[in-house]
C-alpha cells in the first residue's frame, strides 16, 4: 500500500486533526512502519491454529442469588444525614 500525503491528510480530516508539513511526513513514516509490521504478520503460517477467544482457560465461578433480610425503609432512613420524608436527600450534582 502506497502512503501518500493526500492519504495522510484524508485520514487526518476524518479524525478531525490538522498536521503541518513536518507532522505529515512523520505520520507518513509511522503509518508505513505500521503497514510493514502488519504485512510481516501476514507471512506467519497459522494453518491449524485455532483462534484465541479467551486469554486464559479460567472460568468464572458465579454464586446463586440468595435473598437475605432486608432493611426497611424506616431503618434505612434512620441514620441518614439528611432526609425528605421517604427519601435520602443528597447535594445537587447537575445544575440546570
Amino acid at each position: 500500500m502506497k502512503i501518500t500525503n493526500k492519504l495522510i491528510q484524508d485520514i487526518a480530516a476524518l479524525a478531525k486533526l490538522e498536521f503541518d508539513e513536518k507532522s505529515t511526513e512523520k505520520m507518513k513514516v509511522d503509518l508505513e512502519r505500521i503497514i510493514r509490521f502488519i504485512d510481516k504478520l501476514s507471512e506467519i503460517d497459522t494453518d491449524g491454529v485455532e483462534p484465541l477467544v479467551y486469554l486464559s482457560e479460567e472460568v468464572n465461578v458465579l454464586r446463586e442469588d440468595e435473598t437475605k433480610t432486608m432493611v426497611s425503609q424506616v431503618e434505612a432512613l434512620k441514620n441518614a444525614p439528611e432526609k425528605d420524608s421517604d427519601y435520602f436527600k443528597v447535594p445537587t450534582v447537575l445544575k440546570k
